[in-house]
């Protein structure tokens, strides 16, 4: 059974680096366009991401979307939270096909062609110990929400396994609340299955399923973050097949 795993990823990963190679070019041959005329929101660039992980994925699991109707305009500003299972949890949010900004450490831009696509689509960089960093990151992602481009944010700060459900940090809940746009939970239930932590050398059969939850409504400078941090983390967990409990 593993040895099939054991197949199967490294055939998952065949396909993604064979197709990041030829995606990168044409990014980086249209990155002067598009930076002079869509520096935010860079919506050429991450049509490139989202081909490139709804055909790495589709050829090797199954990705269903739940929840269409909630799903904020590409032209929405928001905040999307989601619980944080396995390396395969960016590549099934890209199945949303919506142009969000993700928080990612610095050292990963520096991985050749995904993290250079990172830096090309303008995702956030993030140094977690640099005070400095923080408030960088915290000041770019107030100036993309208010040019209406989504934020994308896993609140657990870390990957926890399929049945724990960490607790919340509350930056992402400051940060929708004090610029007053919505928090949109998202569950993502079976990457931790399919690839799991620590073990990204096997990858099983199964499928994986995005449940996006009613968005949550904040007013800016009155609404409480911490309140709304629970309600997201009460609709994710609910999103979960094997969820413990709260």
């Amino acid at each position: 059974m593993n040895a099939l795993a054991f197949a199967r990823a490294m055939w998952f990963f065949l396909v993604t680096f064979s197709l990041s190679l030829p995606l990168f070019v044409s990014m980086l041959v249209m990155s002067p366009i598009v930076f002079l005329v869509d520096r935010d929101r860079r919506a050429a660039q991450h049509f490139v991401n989202n081909l490139w992980a709804i055909v790495s994925t589709s050829l090797c699991y199954r990705t269903r979307v739940e929840g269409w109707e909630n799903v904020p305009g590409k032209t929405e500003a928001a905040v999307f939270v989601a619980n944080h299972q396995s390396n395969l949890d960016i590549y099934s949010l890209f199945h949303l096909r919506r142009p969000f900004k993700f928080i990612s450490k610095v050292s990963v831009f520096f991985v050749p062609i995904v993290g250079w696509s990172m830096f090309l689509t303008g995702h956030v960089m993030l140094k977690r110990t640099d005070r400095k960093s923080q408030i960088a990151m915290l000041n770019r992602c107030r100036s993309l929400l208010r040019a209406g481009v989504p934020i994308l944010i896993f609140p657990e700060g870390t990957r926890s396994t399929a049945r724990d459900l960490a607790e919340f940090k509350q930056g992402a809940f400051k940060l929708a609340c004090e610029e007053g746009v919505p928090i949109v939970p998202i569950s993502l239930d079976g990457t931790g299955k399919i690839m799991a932590t620590g073990r990204e050398y096997l990858m099983h059969a199964g499928s994986v399923t995005v449940k996006v939850h009613p968005p949550i409504a904040t007013k800016k400078g009155s609404t409480d973050p911490k309140e709304v941090s629970e309600l997201a983390r009460k609709a994710i967990a609910s999103g979960l097949t094997d969820y413990r409990s709260l």
